[in-house]
């Protein structure tokens, strides 16, 4: 069974908003991906899952590297930007920079980074894996900085979203749900 893009039902996911960033034959460039995950502490490994035709896959294939910055709550013009344009028929980065956004050159990666993104993380490409219609990059992390000011930009069901906190359970309820799983538990008790 397929789950198509745009269908209510592939809507329901809550993804944050991975601006990428490359260089290679389309000139540097940025797209937005909402299948960014993180994969693995050690090594540190990020994915990004991407249609395999864009402009950042072909920039990705020929230097074997690329940015991930996590779009904050600041930069939904930025996300819509470098979501809704391709960079093979649009130059998004001296678009953005004229929209007021900044880039700074990555430290370890000849590619740009997002200035005031809530975590920018350069990757070395360390496997490509094709899923059905799309293409799994996965990054090993050379660099990582985070702005621990600036909040994660959330993506779901079409619309930006910002996260609030939710309180846990009372401690009383953490007590008594640890008893019951105790009683519950498949090892001995001794």
């Amino acid at each position: 069974m397929d789950l198509p893009w745009g269908d209510p039902r592939s809507n329901k996911f809550a993804t944050s908003i991975g601006l990428i960033t490359s260089n290679g034959p389309h000139g540097h460039d940025i797209m937005a991906c909402e299948w960014t995950h993180h994969l693995s502490y050690r090594p540190g490994l990020i994915a990004v899952s991407l249609g395999p035709t864009k402009a950042t896959v072909e920039n990705i294939r020929t230097l074997k590297e690329f940015g991930i910055n996590l779009c904050a709550t600041d930069q939904t013009i930025l996300a819509s930007v470098a979501g809704g344009y391709s960079g093979r028929d649009y130059d998004k980065i001296n678009a953005l920079k004229d929209l007021g956004f900044q880039f700074y050159q990555a430290d370890t990666i000849d590619v740009l980074m997002v200035r005031g993104a809530s975590l920018s993380v350069e990757c070395k490409l360390f496997k490509e894996v094709k899923f059905g219609d799309h293409v799994m990059l996965i990054g090993e992390v050379s660099e990582a900085i985070h702005d621990s000011e600036k909040e994660s930009l959330i993506y779901n069901n079409g619309k930006y979203w910002s996260l609030q906190e939710i309180d846990k359970p009372h401690k009383d309820t953490r007590q008594n749900i640890r008893d019951i799983l105790k009683k519950h538990s498949k090892h001995s008790q001794q």
